[in-house]
């Protein structure tokens, strides 16, 4: 059974970098025709893609945050991170990382994804 578990931070600054990083367990993040995603939903908000490592470490970024936002993995222990730039307290929300689809971008949906982590800000 395929497993994603978000960490990283609660509590940002404006101006800093949040970086919050996926562990998956149960499969490889290098392997199959996947995408591994960050999404965001702030809150009374929709759901946003914010980007895509793929299965050979190719990056895609949605283009409202492709400025601000980078993301990396490390192989070795099966990980993926999201570093996003400069935020403000609209950058609070929830943030989750998920499986995709790399057949079409933005993914439409994913078939799995972490519990999700609240981030906010500190004055």
């Amino acid at each position: 059974q395929l497993q994603l578990q978000e960490s990283g931070p609660g509590l940002v600054k404006p101006s800093q970098t949040l970086s919050l990083t996926c562990t998956v367990s149960g499969g490889s993040i290098t392997t199959g025709y996947r995408g591994w995603s960050w999404f965001r939903q702030p809150p009374g908000k929709g759901r946003e893609w914010m980007g895509v490592i793929a299965y050979d470490g190719s990056t895609y970024y949605s283009p409202s945050l492709k400025s601000r936002t980078s993301i990396s993995r490390d192989t070795a222990k099966n990980t993926f991170s999201l570093h996003l730039s400069s935020v403000t307290p609209e950058d609070m929300a929830e943030y989750y990382c998920a499986r995709t689809s790399m057949q079409a971008l933005p993914p439409k949906g994913y078939d799995y994804c972490g519990q999700g982590t609240q981030v906010a800000f500190s004055s």
